[in-house]
């Protein structure tokens, strides 16, 4: 492909797999009935150009595009495109999982009335996300990161008449926000330190981050010093915008409320796009992290996939038990970043995109048959309760089969694209913990029960809803077949086949249980792979365990052999309330400011608007009393020296007659005054 493309033609298709989707979303607005068929072509021409571009860059050539934005004395500050093997994997995965999202929607939104504006949206979430993963410039991926957090937060408000979704895509927008400003701070110290937040010059051909060194407590890079914490600093700022975007602890409580908006909407955040960005991110900035960055990173990492996993088990909502599968998951890959084995976090954010937007899309589709049948019966019950399911596969045959092949890629079973990717973290989780030892051998043991996990609550949700007794009937008073419950059409169909084609590990492997076979693995491993006890060990008695467990699920919800009866015991309470998270910080977060914006609010009412009342009704007796002053005091006074002045004026008025006589006889009197005045003095 390098001899057909030359560098400037690979540009134009790089910036033509950009552009389709704004176009698409300024289309979709303008031609409303159209806006499906122009969301599909958009994105399956993104998807041809993103084909082009993987096969014509990958493990060939790196190619850089920039021109100059912005100068600031002695900083530049570019845009381009940065196209290296990273990039390319990422646009062929987002264009992929898109094109097939935006294919089933057509189906899932064909009664909606806004169809269109979901397209739009939809168009505008690619466009954003397509835009992060091929800019050169740090600066021009915050831009595009926050345009993936405002397009995010149209679509999961999409259904705006719902209030739960208006929350959830307030929580969703806000908490993302809050890692924002860490990734901001980031982008600040890192400018201040290089002069350049050019990713290539940072950390490819530049060498300006291999370039740095830590030494007597400085961090020295060729443009100036700080002290040595300042490198901490700033990659914990970078971890918070991808705690944030890929929803870790503590900024993890948005995700399960997002499943409000449209189930294809999740399929794609969940899959390649909004959650995967984060990962991306920490990927994208990998060698500037040191030590306890890292450190923490694994911790973390550990911490939420486990947390996560141990939620899943008791949720009753089928996509709860996906949102927080998905967290568990990016989890694992925050965990891989963490211990310094990118190779084994980019294979599986790869191969995760496929099983979980899978399984969102079989749940979709799931629900999308019993919405029909609660419009058709005018009924009253939550199409996403997994209490009214069961059964199914005997109606759903596709969907079962499909289901049933990612809930195997998510486990990690053998013969599967996730017993690749999540053993090779696994493993190197167990190799990491023999180098540290000590406390470290905690990380191999959690992330094994976190695996044990992820097997049960998958297996209880295949269980729960397509085995055991279809009692949907009974609780209708209908009959199966008035019910009518099936598969749904091609358009929802064919887009679930092709994902579960890729839930095969053949697609990533030409040996499914060997890692050095994995193309996308041995990408981006820069280390040779030894082959450890580990490697064979951990995947036989990580899958060992799975089994006996999946065959215990399976007695539990689809033979009903026996039951845990545990719904009232504190650790289920406790799992199910989602160890009270959401509790917590509506006591100690959204209270406190509450609170303290009820304390500003009679401040801002009582003090300060007091003390400006207070002023006003002062100036106001003063402004009385200066006109009354000025009414009768001194208008008075000015008032009553005309009126003098008047008088006096009409008194000589008449001394002036014309008549001679007159005036002889007035000075004749002047002068015997004068006279009688000089005698008495």
């Amino acid at each position: 492909m390098e001899n057909i493309f030359n560098s400037q033609q690979l540009l134009y298709l790089a910036l033509l797999a950009l552009s389709v989707p704004l176009v698409a979303f300024i289309s979709s607005l303008i031609f409303k009935k159209w806006a499906a068929i122009i969301g599909i072509l958009s994105m399956g021409i993104s998807f041809i150009s993103s084909l082009i571009l993987f096969l014509s860059i990958w493990k060939k050539q790196i190619l850089h595009f920039s021109f100059d934005w912005i100068h600031l004395s002695n900083v530049k500050i570019g845009a381009g495109v940065l196209l290296n093997d990273l990039t390319v994997i990422m646009l062929l995965l987002i264009s992929f999982i898109a094109l097939l999202v935006t294919i089933y929607s057509v189906e899932y939104m064909r009664k909606d009335g806004l169809k269109y504006r979901y397209f739009a949206y939809l168009s505008l979430f690619c466009f954003a996300m397509l835009a992060v993963v091929m800019a050169n410039n740090l600066f021009v991926v915050y831009i595009f990161w926050e345009l993936v957090g405002f397009s995010s937060y149209l679509l999961i408000g999409f259904w705006f008449s719902k209030e739960k979704a208006v929350q959830a895509s307030k929580k969703a927008f806000i908490m993302n926000r809050i890692g924002d400003v860490g990734f901001l701070i980031g982008l600040m110290i890192l400018l201040t330190q290089f002069h350049t937040l050019d990713i290539d010059a940072l950390f490819g051909s530049g060498n300006l981050i291999a370039s740095s060194f830590v030494k007597n407590e400085i961090w020295a890079t060729p443009f100036g010093v700080l002290p040595h914490y300042w490198l901490s600093i700033v990659g914990f700022c970078f971890f918070a915008g991808a705690i944030a975007k890929s929803a870790q602890f503590p900024l993890h409580t948005w995700l399960p409320d997002a499943m409000e908006g449209p189930t294809a909407v999740s399929s794609l955040i969940h899959a390649a796009t909004m959650v995967a960005a984060g990962v991306f991110l920490l990927l994208r900035v990998a060698p500037l992290f040191d030590q306890t960055v890292l450190n923490t990173m694994a911790i973390i990492g550990l911490f939420t996939a486990f947390m996560a996993a141990s939620i899943a088990v008791t949720q009753s909502d089928i996509k709860k038990v996906l949102a927080f599968s998905t967290i568990s998951q990016l989890g694992f890959m925050v965990l891989a970043v963490g211990i310094q084995n990118q190779a084994a976090a980019i294979f599986h954010l790869v191969t995760h995109a496929f099983f979980k937007c899978l399984l969102f899309l079989a749940a979709g589709m799931i629900i999308h048959q019993l919405h029909h049948i609660k419009a058709k019966n005018q009924s009253n019950f939550n199409e996403q309760d997994l209490a009214i399911m069961g059964g199914f596969r005997k109606y759903m045959p596709i969907t079962a089969v499909v289901f049933l092949m990612a809930a195997f890629a998510l486990s990690g079973l053998p013969f599967t694209s996730g017993y690749l990717s999540k053993d090779a973290i696994l493993v190197s989780v167990f190799e990491w913990a023999e180098v540290r030892g000590g406390f470290y051998w905690l990380f191999p043991l959690v992330v094994s029960i976190t695996s044990w996990l992820t097997t049960f609550y998958i297996f209880r949700v295949v269980f729960k809803v397509f085995f055991g007794e279809f009692t949907l009937p009974k609780r209708l008073n209908k009959t199966e077949i008035e019910l009518h419950l099936k598969d749904p059409n091609a358009w929802m169909k064919i887009p679930v086949i092709i994902l579960a084609l890729f839930c095969f590990g053949f697609f990533f492997a030409l040996n499914p249980f060997h890692l050095e076979g994995a193309w996308i693995y041995q990408a981006f491993n820069l280390k040779p792979i030894i082959d450890t006890t580990y490697h064979i060990l951990v995947p036989i008695y990580i899958n060992g365990l799975s089994l006996v467990l999946i065959f215990i699920t399976y007695q539990v919800y689809a033979k009903k052999a026996f039951s845990f009866n545990l719904e009232r015991s504190f650790l289920y309470k406790f799992s199910y309330n989602q160890w009270y998270f959401n509790q917590f910080y509506d006591v100690f977060l959204m209270r406190l400011v509450i609170f303290k914006a009820r304390c500003y609010y009679w401040f801002d009412q009582k003090v300060i608007d007091g003390f400006i009342h207070f002023i006003i009704k002062l100036v106001i007796i003063l402004s009385a009393i200066a006109a009354w002053i000025d009414r009768y005091i001194i208008d008075g006074f000015v008032n009553s020296v005309a009126l003098f002045v008047s008088l006096l004026g009409a008194g000589l008025r008449r001394l002036q007659s014309g008549k001679l006589q007159h005036y002889y006889i007035w000075m004749l009197l002047l002068f015997l005054t004068f006279m009688i005045f000089k005698i008495i003095i």
